[in-house]
C-alpha cells in the first residue's frame, strides 16, 4: 500500500548547511529576534493609548505586525510574488496552510487578524506574540461552535479582517486538504449582510535542487529543526500568493457551499490536476524544486 503523504518516513532529509550557512543562520536569527522584540515593544506602546480611545478596535496597532513581517521576510531572504490584491471590503480571508512562514507572508500584505487553535496561546514566546497581535483563539469543538460564532461576529463588527486556515492543519504544500466548514457558520449568521470572504492560494518554491516540500511544516515536525533549516538556507526560495476575487457571503445558502467555493478557488490557484480530489497533490509539484512560478 502506498504510504500516506504525511508519513514521517517520507519527510525531506535534512541537509547540513555548512560553515557559511551556520554563520548566515546565526546572523538571521539574531536579526529576527531583535525585529520581533522591538516590534512587540512598539506594538504595546501604540496599543496602550489606542485602547483608551478605540477599545478593542486596532486602527493603528494593526499595522505594526505588517511592518515586522516585511522586515522578517527581508531578513530571511524569502522572495514574495503576489498576484491580485487583498480585498478592501468587510469580512475575512481564507488560505491553504503550509508553514509557520504563512503568518509572515500573509501579514506582510495588509493588516489582518489570525484565527488560531487555542493551544497556540500556551506556546512559549509565540503565544505571547500571538496574543499581543490580537489573534483570536478557538477550540475546534462542535460543542463550542455557537460561542465561536459570537466571537467572530464581535471581531467583524470591530472592522477586523479575520484570516483562518479551513484545512485545520498544515500540509507539505503539494496538496489542498478538504476545507472544514464549521467556522464558516459565523459569516452566514444574519445571512452575511455585506460580508466578503477572499480565498488566497499560497505556493512555495523550494531553493534550487531541494525537495519540493522544503518549506512545508506538517504533522509532528518539530519547529526548531525546521526553523534552523530556513534560517541557514542559501540561496532561499520564494513564495507566490494569489488573491482571488472575494466571494459575497450572501450568495451562498449554507456553510458547506461557501466552504466548497473557497476551496475550489484555492485549488485553482495552485493549479491542481483536472479532477483531482481533496488531498491530491498539486500538478507539476516536482517543478517546485526548480523555482516554479
Amino acid at each position: 500500500m502506498k504510504p500516506a503523504w504525511n508519513d514521517p518516513a517520507l519527510e525531506p532529509v535534512p541537509v547540513w548547511p555548512g560553515p557559511l550557512g551556520l554563520v548566515l543562520g546565526l546572523v538571521r536569527a539574531l536579526a529576527l529576534v531583535v525585529v520581533l522584540l522591538v516590534g512587540l515593544v512598539v506594538l504595546l506602546a501604540v496599543r496602550l493609548p489606542e485602547r483608551l480611545f478605540t477599545g478593542a478596535a486596532r486602527p493603528l496597532s494593526g499595522h505594526v505586525p505588517r511592518l515586522v513581517s516585511r522586515l522578517a521576510l527581508a531578513i530571511l531572504g524569502l522572495r514574495v510574488r503576489s498576484h491580485g490584491s487583498p480585498m478592501r471590503g468587510h469580512g475575512a480571508v481564507v488560505a491553504n496552510h503550509v508553514s509557520w512562514l504563512d503568518i509572515f507572508v500573509l501579514n506582510a500584505q495588509k493588516p489582518i487578524w489570525f484565527v488560531a487553535k487555542a493551544e497556540v496561546a500556551a506556546w512559549p514566546f509565540i503565544g505571547w506574540l500571538a496574543r499581543a497581535t490580537g489573534t483570536l483563539f478557538i477550540r475546534r469543538d462542535r460543542r463550542e461552535a455557537a460561542g465561536q460564532v459570537r466571537l467572530f461576529q464581535q471581531r467583524l463588527e470591530l472592522g477586523h479582517r479575520l484570516l483562518f486556515f479551513p484545512e485545520g492543519t498544515s500540509t507539505d504544500g503539494q496538496r489542498v486538504l478538504a476545507f472544514k466548514s464549521t467556522l464558516f457558520s459565523a459569516f452566514l449568521a444574519g445571512r452575511g449582510g455585506d460580508l466578503l470572504i477572499q480565498p488566497v492560494s499560497i505556493s512555495y518554491s523550494a531553493p534550487p535542487g531541494q525537495d519540493a516540500r522544503y518549506y512545508g511544516w506538517w504533522g509532528d515536525m518539530a519547529l526548531g529543526p525546521h526553523l534552523f533549516k530556513v534560517l541557514t538556507s542559501r540561496p532561499q526560495g520564494a513564495v507566490e500568493l494569489r488573491y482571488h476575487a472575494p466571494l459575497a457571503v450572501a450568495d451562498y445558502s449554507d456553510r458547506k457551499a461557501l466552504a466548497a467555493a473557497c476551496e475550489a478557488a484555492v485549488r485553482q490557484g495552485l493549479r491542481l490536476e483536472a479532477g483531482a480530489g481533496a488531498g491530491e497533490p498539486v500538478a507539476g509539484a516536482a517543478g517546485a524544486a526548480n523555482g516554479r512560478s
